[in-house]
């Protein structure tokens, strides 16, 4: 890690705020001090100002926060050093084109505008503030002072989704040295699927002005780089969705982890009852037309506890210690993940939760067993999201390696297996909200908020203490609890 102040306020802030909900409260803790020299610096929005979303530049340790109504711009001690007003304004959500468009018949009211999606686009200098106004367009700003460099709202690929809240879409850019990037999209659709593909690949331009920024990597008559829900899907789970909870790209692949509902039969019963999966969902970058998509369910379990449904996720390296315990190198990546109890309550998860790791290699490897079997024509397609759950696998004679990318058969492609996480630490009272991690002396730590504004801070080393930190008379109190990964507190 770089520079350690400003990594301090991503992650304490970023948990914090996570951690609180819609408390408009982010808060740094300076270098090291004692105990009780221990301050925080903090930084208030607006009064009925919700924070939504929080990048760090990773170059300056500039803070970008996006917010209801605006974007901001803070120095790594929370000061402002810029903002950008991005709403409100008259918009209606059932207006499709938006009303900026074409007239809409429809009432117009005066709304906000719910940043859904923040990130920074390093190779051109300029920051990515998508909105929840006008089916979800975005703003290019300049980071440096977040001058409007472009908005396109004119085709229809410029409305990337029409779902309100800030939980609602994820990003990821793939960036390449001598082309122009990638932004591929993850969204809900909230029953839209003739509008809005769940998951797709965009053109990020260089010129932020450009008629083509955003648009599809390819689209023909016939294919396209993206994936629509069936219609034929909301028959069978009217209010069917997949949301998305995180997403990263490694080696030559993007992820996302997902939550979606599907109807199963419990034991013994003639009915089927609706239940949330968590799924991860791969995909290679250089598929243009989607051939490669996959999901696998994923899930962690402790004592006889099942912890299925996804709150929160992080990629990290595994370090030199914690890469010991688990056999796997020190630069491997590893997903840590907190899940609540049961399958059932995705709206009012339990508060039973756990802190699960994920060795992202033991995924990939599931994932090309199943692509063989599938090509060998054992099996079906076997994707709960397919009206038809039962369309076979073809079989075709050709060798599936590590970096298979799919064909224009046996797509797209579900695992039924579900793939367990090693459970680490369970939170009975104050459910688990939020994880971040890194690699600090070859300790692997993470961090961890909880729905009442604690924070907990996991490291593999022999120290157990716990510290009760205040960041000011109107917050919540935050713990910081010190725990140990994998191995019992000692003396060595």
């Amino acid at each position: 890690m770089k520079a350690m102040p400003w990594n301090w306020t991503c992650l304490l802030s970023h948990l914090l705020m996570v951690g609180m909900g819609s408390s408009t409260l982010l808060t740094r803790q300076p270098a090291p001090l004692s105990q009780k020299q221990r301050s925080f610096v903090t930084f208030r929005g607006e009064p009925a100002e919700g924070f939504n979303h929080l990048v760090v530049d990773e170059r300056t340790g500039h803070i970008y926060l996006g917010a209801v109504n605006r974007i901001y711009k803070l120095s790594s001690d929370l000061k402002v050093l810029v903002t950008h007003e991005t709403g409100p304004d008259e918009d209606n959500p059932k207006c499709y084109p938006p009303r900026i468009v074409q007239t809409c018949n429809e009432p117009l009211t005066t709304t906000n505008n719910v940043n859904k999606m923040l990130l920074i686009d390093y190779k051109e200098n300029r920051l990515i503030a998508c909105g929840s106004l006008y089916q979800g367009i975005c703003k290019l700003l300049r980071l440096e002072d977040l001058f409007k460099l472009g908005e396109p709202y004119h085709k229809k690929e410029h409305y990337l989704s029409g779902v309100n809240e800030s939980g609602s879409v994820f990003g990821v850019i793939v960036s390449y040295s001598n082309l122009d990037d990638k932004l591929f999209i993850a969204t809900a659709v909230d029953g839209k699927p003739e509008y809005f593909p769940t998951i797709s690949s965009r053109k990020l331009t260089k010129n932020s002005e450009a008629d083509g920024m955003f648009a599809y990597v390819f689209h023909d008559e016939f294919v396209a780089s993206m994936i629509k829900i069936p219609s034929d899907t909301f028959t069978i789970i009217p209010d069917f969705d997949i949301y998305y909870v995180y997403g990263f790209s490694s080696g030559n692949f993007v992820y996302f982890l997902t939550l979606q509902p599907e109807m199963v039969s419990p034991p013994g019963s003639t009915t089927k009852e609706q239940v949330y999966t968590s799924k991860l969902v791969r995909l290679c970058k250089e598929d243009t037309a989607f051939n490669s998509y996959v999901e696998v369910p994923i899930g962690c379990e402790r004592s006889g506890v099942e912890y299925r449904l996804l709150q929160a996720a992080y990629l990290s390296k595994a370090g030199a210690v914690l890469g010991r315990t688990l056999g796997v190198h020190p630069d491997d990546d590893l997903l840590f993940t907190v899940f609540s109890k049961g399958q059932k309550r995705k709206m009012k998860s339990l508060d039973e939760s756990a802190l699960c790791i994920f060795i992202l290699k033991q995924i990939n490897d599931r994932i090309k067993e199943r692509l063989q079997s599938c090509y060998r024509g054992e099996g079906t397609l076997d994707l709960a999201w397919l009206k038809v759950k039962d369309i076979p696998c073809s079989s075709a004679l050709l060798t599936i390696d590590d970096n298979f990318c799919g064909l224009d058969m046996n797509a797209p492609l579900g695992v039924s297996d579900m793939v367990r996480g090693i459970p680490v630490f369970t939170e009975d009272r104050d459910r688990m909200t939020s994880v971040i991690a890194y690699v600090y002396k070859n300790h692997s730590l993470a961090f961890v908020g909880t729905k009442s504004g604690k924070l907990k801070k996991m490291l593999g080393t022999s120290l157990c203490p716990t510290l009760e930190l205040q960041t000011g008379p109107r917050c919540h109190r935050t713990t910081v609890t010190l725990e140990l990964l994998f191995s019992s507190c000692s003396s060595n």
